[in-house]
């Protein structure tokens, strides 16, 4: 009997080892302020905020993010509306085309007044290789950052941070095509919660879209300064049947859905993206800071969490941290 209780137990441990090899923690790399991820059947390309370029990294294995190196894909001219301040990349898929959607900034003018959104289009099978085309500024009616693209019924939108008056507000508008936007603008949401208006500013920003099981519209956002240590992602819902450019069809959370963790040395967390797995799992992105105090820079760094679905609307589970370890994405 004795014989058998220890090979049951040394099976049992064989077996787990492997399990417990593939587990991982975040963050996935020590900086990576607005972190985006985009899949493409097995691969994953990963971007984030370079200040000065935009670069790309490829990998099967998420959990291996760091050894995957960094290939720089585009480089703005030092004279023009985009010549500086390039944040907050996303990588989209449409049409069988890459588009790379970034904030930037006017050449001698890295102000609010002279900031919008800029997009490259490559038409190669993989976005680290092949030409990028300028297709200029987005055309949005105040200056902004943080754009991104999506589509309900087959009608593809556009939602930004605008800037309007002293605040940050959400503003969505339908596209004729990945670099044209058409029709007026809806605000959707101001920053009218308390816990949206921490660090001296009232901003919105980094809206991120996701569609439920059921076909119900969210979008995230990340509310206060990014400064601030209660910087934190807020959500709106919308009725799967509602129209996008309606302000009235959404509805926002009273607190936000992913804040600070101090017990996991989590702080500031925001700027989020969501993907998908092969097999077929939501996982959202976003970046932190380890530890208090830390502010607006490039320790904030890229965590990854799976998100879980309850009666159609997203699950998020409490920021977790580098002592936390976590199964991976599958």
């Amino acid at each position: 009997m004795k014989r058998t209780l220890i090979l049951a137990a040394l099976a049992a441990t064989l077996f787990a080892a492997p399990a417990m090899a593939q587990r991982f923690h975040n963050p996935l790399l020590n900086s990576g302020p607005d972190p985006w991820i985009a899949r493409d059947g097995a691969t994953y390309y990963y971007m984030n905020t370079q200040g000065n370029r935009l670069a790309i990294r490829k990998t099967t294995d998420l959990t291996k993010l760091a050894d995957a190196p960094e290939i720089t894909v585009w480089t703005p001219l030092a004279t023009g509306p985009n010549a500086q301040s390039i944040w907050a990349p996303e990588l989209h898929r449409i049409g069988g085309k890459w588009y790379i959607y970034y904030t930037a900034a006017a050449a001698g003018h890295d102000d609010d007044a002279h900031r919008g959104i800029f997009v490259l289009e490559n038409a190669g099978r993989d976005p680290t290789r092949g030409k990028w085309i300028d297709r200029g500024p987005l055309k949005t009616v105040n200056t902004g950052i943080d754009g991104t693209t999506f589509t309900v019924k087959g009608k593809r939108y556009f939602v930004y941070s605008a800037y309007d008056g002293p605040d940050s507000v959400l503003r969505v508008v339908a596209m004729a095509n990945p670099w044209t936007l058409t029709g007026k603008e809806t605000t959707i949401a101001r920053p009218d919660r308390s816990w949206e208006r921490q660090g001296g500013r009232q901003i919105l920003e980094g809206p991120e879209f996701l569609q439920g099981p059921k076909g119900r519209l969210y979008i995230t956002y990340s509310g206060s300064a990014c400064w601030s240590d209660d910087y934190a992602i807020g959500l709106l819902g919308a009725a799967a049947d509602s129209d996008p450019l309606d302000a009235r069809a959404w509805t926002k959370t009273p607190d936000p859905v992913i804040a600070k963790s101090a017990a996991n040395s989590v702080y500031a967390p925001g700027h989020n993206g969501f993907f998908t797995t092969p097999a077929g799992e939501t996982w959202i992105v976003y970046h932190a800071n380890p530890g208090a105090g830390m502010g607006c820079t490039a320790k904030r760094a890229p965590h990854i969490q799976k998100v879980e679905w309850k009666d159609g609307a997203p699950v998020f589970a409490e920021p977790a941290g580098v002592a936390t370890m976590l199964a991976p994405p599958r």
